[in-house]
């Protein structure tokens, strides 16, 4: 048997998870997160019907020299949904919503942003977190201010006094919230106003200032907050001024606007929140929603029937529909996870120790943070914000949008217990696939890492009258690849093992959609070749109280030749850009995964493609390659998003156009929020930028 410590040795990583080892393989120790007082087997299921998002209404179309531009003003507000069926309580969440309209209209998945190829959207997002006296809202779960985040509170000696850094919390004790007495001997979690900033995830080509950077986040405009606290965050002034240079809109108190110009053909993106050390629980409290770019050379109009080699018809609207209303057959569907309490609350957990016993001690007397998790998995999935809802559908041919919405967990949805129906794989992150992929000839499984996305059609006519459930055969812990139920333990079949139920019905009137079989995608020109290789790493750190301790943080860092030795450099999200490609360059990066999980990477502002992996170990300093891998026919085309499987290389290709200052992270969002993101910048620095 292999030790832990030879492990380490062999791979050059610098801690493993809570792992035990079966011959050469790590096995995963680490289980579900209990949930809250509301058990999933108490809610029942498939009473509640799929909310199908509404699409999001324009404020204005404005005429300008270069052409029309759509303009919306969004915000986010504290309201309270049926997440849970009747009779169980209504769930208090956040969400997007439009500006000037009531709470009834907003939702957790928000309203769907439908956009054009080619026509730019400019958006207002607010910060609305306050109640009806517009004083500022608490978040809805529990801030451990002890990371490296946003940190709006300015009180020395408390919290820290500079924003979108890690508080220093020397000679303080921490003590849980209900404890708390002391502000010059304790600490507790963050309770003051919510930061927000908006990423619309996938948008390629859009400015940094447009881009939701983790640092530019705001407070609401709230009758009770005083200079205890930071409105902004550290690159809101500067983006404020650029925005207003580049397209003359100032930001006022409490906003940002945004500009993205939807140069991407037809492709499947998704907003959310983005503040630095706080995604992990903005997020969960509800704000996201899809965001579809329709046309486009490499679009809808370009898939054509093999038969006739005219444009092809995939499922949609009918005549009639639209005026706001999601077309039926085209719908979007976000997969989460999530836990509840007894009185219809989201819960997420407040200590440590729920996730690996350890009770302390904690920062300021161990680096361990007091309330931040390494990972969360639900006990219940979500669609579209209901627990296992049901969807009606006819014996037809339908288009699902799917997103695995989830903060940790991955997603690998079973179709294959739906006796006779086709699934087909046409897109991914980035628009349509080279070819359709059939889904059954890989079981019936979709694999979906958090933040992918899968653009399907899936066709019911061959499923009989009935019930039929689609299933997830993913794990209820940390994913590193293999076979369900053969190198990992699948989902439980009962609660997290199922994810919504069709309803199928006789078809009413004719299917005039295009059969899978003789859909034909549009060709899409391979990118340039790649002007140079960059080597990146996925890394973890131990936390120093102990060799069997849990690791504190996973991180990003580089794969570094010192003296003819190759080593893995940890970075952390303060040390100085280390990616810096020139405006118009094409790079692959190799991204070296040397922790026991897979991790889902995401590169702002470009999409990229998948160009391989490899399996690799790190010997006494040299790389000693092994064998490769080829690239999932579902991989292939344009993406944002790839996993990153441990003990080996993911290698992709992109062209960075847009100068500015951009991020880069796991999509884990736990590990993104402690550490496992960096910022990466195309072209020179910007004079007047922070930190210059």
């Amino acid at each position: 048997m292999i030790t832990r410590r030879a492990f380490l040795k062999y791979t050059g990583a610098t801690v493993l998870a809570l792992y035990a080892w079966e011959g050469t393989r790590p096995v995963a120790l680490a289980h579900a997160v209990p949930g809250g007082s509301l058990s999933p087997a108490t809610i029942p299921q498939f009473v509640e019907p799929l909310v199908i998002p509404a699409t999001m209404p324009l404020a204005r179309r404005e005429g300008t020299p270069q052409g029309p531009i759509d303009v919306y003003d969004i915000a986010v507000r504290q309201f309270s949904q049926r997440m849970l069926p009747t009779p169980l309580p209504l769930t208090t969440v956040w969400g997007y919503g439009p500006t000037g309209q009531g709470r009834d209209t907003f939702h957790a998945p928000s309203m769907t942003i439908e956009a054009t190829h080619g026509t730019p959207i400019r958006v207002t997002w607010r910060n609305e977190l306050v109640d009806d006296r517009r004083g500022y809202v608490s978040h809805l779960l529990p801030v451990d201010p002890t990371l490296h985040w946003a940190n709006p509170e300015r009180r020395p000696g408390v919290h820290g006094a500079v924003t979108d850094t890690k508080p220093d919390f020397s000679g303080l004790r921490y003590v849980p919230p209900r404890e708390f007495t002391d502000p010059t001997t304790q600490y507790t979690l963050y309770s003051g106003p919510v930061p927000l900033v908006t990423h619309v995830h996938g948008a390629a080509g859009v400015g940094d200032e447009s881009d939701g950077y983790p640092e530019a986040w705001y407070l609401p405009v709230a009758s009770n907050l005083d200079t205890a606290y930071a409105p902004q965050g550290a690159w809101y002034e500067f983006f404020r001024a650029k925005a207003k240079a580049k397209f003359g809109v100032d930001w006022a108190p409490g906003t940002q606007t945004a500009h993205y110009p939807n140069t991407s053909s037809e492709c499947t993106l998704w907003y959310h929140d983005h503040t630095l050390g706080l995604t992990r629980l903005n997020v969960y409290a509800g704000p996201a929603g899809f965001f579809l770019v329709r046309g486009g050379p490499e679009g809808e109009d370009g898939v054509l029937d093999s038969r006739t080699r005219k444009p092809a018809v995939l499922p949609g609207p009918e005549k009639g529909q639209g005026q706001g209303k999601a077309p039926v057959r085209d719908i979007p569907i976000a997969i989460q996870d999530r836990s509840f309490n007894d009185d219809g609350s989201l819960f997420y957990p407040d200590a440590r120790a729920i996730f690996d016993e350890y009770a302390g001690p904690f920062v300021p007397d161990t680096p361990v943070p007091p309330a931040w998790n390494p990972e969360f998995f639900g006990n219940t999935l979500i669609a579209n914000g209901r627990t296992w809802p049901f969807l009606d559908v006819e014996q037809r041919r339908y288009r699902l949008r799917l997103l695995n919405g989830c903060n940790s967990r991955f997603l690998i949805l079973d179709f294959s217990q739906i006796p006779g129906v086709k699934v087909a794989l046409v897109g991914n992150d980035g628009g349509f696939l080279p070819e359709v992929h059939d889904v059954m000839a890989d079981g019936g499984r979709l694999l979906l890492g958090t933040a992918e996305r899968a653009d399907v059609i899936v066709d019911f006519h061959e499923v009989p009258h009935g019930n039929h459930v689609l299933g997830n055969v993913g794990p209820d812990a940390p994913y590193g690849g293999g076979e369900p139920g053969t190198d990992f333990e699948v989902a439980a079949p009962g609660t997290t093992g199922r994810v919504l139920q069709f309803r199928v019905g006789p078809r009413r009137g004719a299917d005039g959609s295009t059969p899978i079989e003789f859909l034909q995608l549009p060709a899409r020109a391979a990118l340039p070749a790649e002007m140079r290789t960059r080597r990146v790493a996925l890394l973890e750190h131990e936390h120093g109280t102990g060799d069997e301790a849990a690791p504190t943080a996973a991180l990003l860092g580089t794969l570094e030749e010192r003296d003819g030795r190759v080593e893995a450099v940890a970075r952390t999200w303060m040390d100085p850009v280390t990616e810096n490609p020139a405006p118009g360059d094409t790079e692959v990066w190799e991204i070296f995964n040397f922790t026991p999980d897979a991790h889902t990477v995401h590169v702002h502002e470009v999409l990229f493609e998948v160009v391989g992996r490899q399996g690799f170990a790190l010997v006494d300093g040299r790389l000693e390659m092994s064998a490769e891998h080829p690239v999932h026919p579902g991989e292939r085309g344009r993406k944002d998003t790839v996993i990153a499987y441990p003990g080996q290389v993911t290698r992709i290709r992109a062209t960075f156009s847009t100068a500015g200052h951009y991020v880069w992270h796991c999509h884990v969002l736990e590990h993104e929020d402690n550490e496992m993101m960096r910022p990466y910048r195309i072209g020179p620095v910007q004079p007047g930028q922070p930190g210059a």
